[in-house]
Parts: structure tokens; C-alpha cells; sequence
């Protein structure tokens, strides 16, 4: 079976001021590979105020071009009397091509329920943008019942739009989240094999994890998912690096077997 393009994405959740995010994203440019274009989807999802920032600095860019930035929520609705609220067609004209809904984040201080994240996921395919769609269990069972309880999230999630709407699918086990370590490989196999399993009834959906996800990790897990979903680990553009030069290696190793 063809493997899909890995991808790499990054969420600056709320850590950095416009300022900030000037000064991380022209470092992450400086070190990101000419040929990044070649072996990996990449995707920024800045702060809504930063998002112009990001765009133009890539737009400035020779590898620019191949990143793609995402919003960090959306709303579901396309226009109207919403104070506050940022549309899928803003996100779209804004440059996002990608924009995250149904974050564990949101989910728990902001009461987001499944029927608003199909809300959103809707919105987005309305739009042409790629939801990233994040989804998690929220304790530690077994490898079964979380990979029921993460399918269920996506089955809800995609129950108002077309069945050909592309998304990713962001695997973050909420206990995880902003641990010291992710979950161990032989659990991420477990469910994200079962997850990838159920993604190839869909069209178009591919399989990040996240959850405190670092260098090494996309080597181990590589056979069950198609990339990696960053958070604080990547406030450093060398470890921004050292995980892009992960997934080049198993990309190459990937192309040198094929030739076999």
C-alpha cells in the first residue's frame, strides 16, 4: 500500500506574543531544509493575531513555499452577528489552508461537545480548509478502549460533511498532553494501528499523534501513523530540526526500499 506524505504540525497554542512569533518563525525558516517540500506536508498554526506575521515572513521565504499555515480554532459559522469569532472563509483569505477544531483544550474549558466540533469539521469543508481534527481519550485504559473512544470522536466529527472531506486526524491522548513522555510505542501502535484502520474507509483522512511527541519518535511509531503533532517541544527551532531530519530519514529509507 502507498505510504501517504507524513506530515509535521506545529500549534503555538497561546505562548507567544506577535513579537515572539516574529522571531520563532524567521528562526524556523533559517533552519528548515531546502528540499522540505520533497518529504513532508509542514503546517504552523499560530495565534489569530500572528497569522499575517507568519504569512508574509514565509511569503519572504525561498522555503515558504512549502509551509502551510493553520488557524488554531474556527467557528462554525461563515458570517454573521458573532462577537469574537473567527469564520473558516477569514482563516481561507487569511492564507490558512489547514485550521484545528476539537482540542482537548477546548473541549474542557470552553464545554466544545461533539455536535460543535461536526459544526466546525463542516465549516471548514464548506471553505476548502483541511480540519485538523484532534481527538483523545481522556484516561489511560486499554489500547481498545481508546481507539473506540477516539473513533467515535471521529465518526461524530465527520457526520455533517461530505464523505470525500479531506482532514487530519491529530491522536492526542489527553492524559499525555504536556507530559514529560508520551505514551509508550507498543500503545501507540496498538490504537493508532486500530485508528489507521478505520481511516482507510475514508477518503481522505491521515493520522498525526501528538502528546508530547519529540526527536525519535516518528521512527518508532512510522508504520501506524503519517506524522507528528508539536506543541512546547518545538518552541525551539532546533528541535524543530532534529524531528524534520527524523522524518527525511524514514522517507529515504522508504524510497531506497521501494527500489529494491
Amino acid at each position: 500500500m502507498k505510504k501517504c506524505r507524513p506530515i509535521i504540525a506545529i500549534s503555538l497554542k497561546m505562548y507567544m506574543s506577535p513579537e515572539q512569533t516574529r522571531v520563532w518563525m524567521q528562526e524556523v525558516m533559517a533552519i528548515l531544509p531546502p528540499d522540505l517540500g520533497s518529504f513532508t506536508d509542514f503546517v504552523v498554526a499560530p495565534s489569530f493575531v500572528s497569522i499575517s506575521d507568519v504569512r508574509s515572513i514565509c511569503m519572504n521565504t525561498p522555503q515558504g513555499g512549502h509551509l502551510d499555515i493553520g488557524g488554531q480554532d474556527v467557528f462554525w459559522e461563515d458570517s454573521g452577528a458573532y462577537t469574537g469569532e473567527v469564520s473558516a472563509p477569514m482563516l481561507r483569505d487569511s492564507g490558512c489552508r489547514y485550521a484545528e477544531i476539537g482540542h482537548a483544550e477546548r473541549r474542557r474549558l470552553f464545554g466544545e461537545t461533539d455536535t460543535i466540533t461536526a459544526k466546525k469539521f463542516a465549516a471548514c469543508a464548506r471553505s476548502g480548509l483541511i480540519p485538523i481534527l484532534c481527538v483523545g481519550e481522556s484516561f489511560r485504559g486499554t489500547a481498545k478502549e481508546a481507539a473506540e473512544a477516539c473513533i467515535a470522536q471521529i465518526n461524530a466529527a465527520r457526520s455533517l460533511s461530505p464523505d470525500d472531506t479531506p482532514f487530519v486526524v491529530a491522536w492526542e491522548p489527553v492524559w499525555a498532553i504536556g507530559a514529560e513522555e508520551p505514551a509508550e510505542v507498543a500503545y501507540i501502535h496498538a490504537v493508532g494501528g486500530a485508528l489507521k484502520e478505520a481511516l482507510k474507509a475514508t477518503s481522505g483522512g491521515r493520522l498525526m499523534y501528538g502528546g508530547s511527541a519529540g526527536p525519535g519518535m516518528f521512527e518508532m511509531i512510522c508504520d501506524v501513523v503519517d506524522g507528528l503533532f508539536l506543541g512546547r517541544f518545538a518552541h525551539k527551532p532546533q528541535n524543530v530540526r532534529l524531528v524534520l531530519n527524523d522524518v527525511k530519514r524514514v522517507v529515504q529509507a522508504r524510497s531506497t526500499m521501494s527500489n529494491l
